[in-house]
């Protein structure tokens, strides 16, 4: 987020500036667009494995990557005691902007409040970067929990980007894991520095989450290879 590019957009648009969207891709996917209003959707806009996180929300929460505000602002307007944190000034800004009362520019890894429900949305794992690193996080997520507290977090298992015709794999298993992405974005022709980015897998988050001690049960599935995860 050097330039955060990411922040720009959500102001301009925020500021009725809206001209163009944000164009992303990957190491292994083609340009494509992210579409401005999509990043400021309301409750009913929102995939079903959000809506299901945001219902199951209780207690203290902290929103991690929160954006532009839009799942903090629905559990407010619901009176919880919500918290959103991001890496992005911009998003931080427009966040305060649209009403959001406790949002602060902050790496997860420098919180030290504790929650009862910890949000990770919109591919929740990608703020681990990649695999070496998903202990660390899962093990500081588990000091940020209050006792009966959850952590919920969503992502995919992007191996069906990986598949040929015949839905045989050219995956290298020599190679770092497949869920290992370069993450660029560009906006009104800037483009950010490259991102590491994580899509986990059900199955190596739940091994991860039990080698630091944390419960990872699947909560729900999406329609396209993604599913909503809880960690006790």
């Amino acid at each position: 987020m050097k330039k955060d590019l990411f922040g720009k957009a959500l102001l301009d648009y925020q500021n009725n500036h809206y001209t163009e969207d944000l164009i992303t891709s990957t190491n292994i996917s083609d340009e494509d667009e992210l579409p401005l209003p999509y990043l400021f959707r309301n409750f009913k806009e929102m995939p079903k494995l959000e809506q299901k996180a945001l219902q199951l929300s209780k207690g203290k929460v902290l929103d991690v990557g929160c954006g532009s505000g839009s799942h903090s602002l629905y559990l407010q307007e619901k009176g919880l005691d919500i918290k959103a944190i991001d890496i992005s000034k911009g998003a931080i800004k427009v966040a305060k902007q649209r009403g959001v009362l406790q949002a602060e520019l902050k790496n997860l890894l420098d919180e030290t409040e504790t929650f009862d429900t910890i949000l990770l949305l919109m591919n929740g794992t990608g703020i681990f970067q990649e695999l070496s690193q998903v202990a660390a996080y899962l093990i500081h997520l588990k000091s940020l929990i209050n006792q009966n507290g959850q952590i919920l977090i969503d992502s995919s298992d992007i191996k069906y980007m990986y598949e040929d015709e015949d839905g045989g794999l050219w995956v290298d298993t020599n190679a770092n894991y497949y869920g290992e992405l370069d993450y660029f974005l560009s906006y009104k022709n800037e483009e950010e520095e490259p991102m590491k980015w994580l899509y986990l897998d059900f199955d190596t988050l739940k091994l991860a989450c039990e080698s630091v001690g944390l419960k990872c049960t699947k909560i729900s599935e999406g329609s396209h290879f993604d599913y909503l995860a809880k960690l006790t």
